[in-house]
């Protein structure tokens, strides 16, 4: 562990799996259900990044997008299935790193179920737009950021740790294994 841990007298690190991380990846992911969606993540170029609006996901750690089939991210998903999905809940906590495996699919009642009315923006016909697919993620691994007792809390520890001078931080991470 680095500096930070060893100063730290709470535990702050703990990895979870199973359901216990299912949940977690729920809980953080539904704070705010927008991320940036990473694909052709190939080591030593830029990763293709876009923000995405999760319109479904569940407690085993999968996640539901609507697509276009004729979009840059579909075309990526479909000579590389590895994706990342990166989320932000608030500005000190809630953060949340999903390594997955992306499937393209255009099951029409899977479409109809994630179906909402401001979709109509990018899919102009509608819920019958010939261009609308859906993309699972499932979760190979992941990686959180959060706080144990709260925003509040966790502000308080750390003004408290800054005046007097020690770590008083209330975060926690780990891995999360599904």
């Amino acid at each position: 562990m680095d500096t930070i841990n060893r100063n730290q007298k709470e535990e702050n690190y703990k990895d979870l799996q199973g359901s216990e991380a299912g949940k977690k990846i729920k809980e953080l992911a539904g704070k705010n259900n927008t991320c940036f969606f990473c694909s052709d993540i190939e080591t030593g170029k830029p990763v293709t990044v876009r923000p995405m609006s999760v319109q479904k996901m569940d407690e085993e750690g999968n996640f539901w997008f609507l697509s276009s089939n004729d979009s840059h991210k579909n075309q990526e998903i479909k000579s590389d299935q590895n994706v990342q999905l990166l989320f932000q809940g608030s500005a000190h906590s809630d953060f949340l790193s999903i390594y997955g495996t992306a499937t393209i699919s255009t099951d029409k009642e899977l479409i109809k179920e994630l179906w909402e009315p401001m979709l109509k923006t990018w899919f102009t016909e509608g819920i019958d737009d010939p261009r609308i697919t859906v993309i699972k993620v499932e979760t190979k691994q992941g990686y959180y950021w959060d706080n144990k007792h709260g925003d509040a809390i966790a502000f308080a520890k750390m003004a408290v740790g800054a005046a007097l001078g020690k770590t008083m931080d209330d975060s926690i991470e780990g891995k999360l294994k599904v």
